[in-house]
């Protein structure tokens, strides 16, 4: 199972994190290494039914956050903004100057 974090545009968010099969989560995070979705984007993909199907069930898995045991993706509602900073939806490719030193030497950026 993979760990979704939801995170909206909605003043009340509450950054609820879910459960995804590796199937469903390649169904909404489907290039190589992607970490970073956004929820309107998911309209454009292919497989529509089989999306829509995947995020009723996931759903119905919501986790704890103090049990997860990992984050393996975001997926934006209403916050395109984003965009500019997560250019490849990777968190590894995050445009540095919106993360710390520390954070880019993780990443491996310069």
């Amino acid at each position: 199972m993979k760990n979704i974090q939801v995170i909206d545009g909605a003043l009340n968010c509450t950054f609820s994190l879910f459960q995804a099969t590796d199937e469903e989560f390649m169904l909404l995070f489907p290039a190589p290494r992607q970490d970073i979705q956004y929820a309107e984007d998911l309209a454009g993909l292919p497989q529509q039914n089989d999306i829509n199907a995947a995020l009723q069930r996931i759903w119905e898995r919501p986790v704890r956050k103090q049990d997860v045991q990992g984050i393996h993706g975001t997926l934006f509602y209403q916050l395109q903004r984003y965009k500019s900073v997560f250019r490849d939806k990777r968190e590894e490719a995050v445009d540095p100057g919106a993360i710390n030193q520390a954070q880019r030497r993780l990443f491996g950026i310069t």
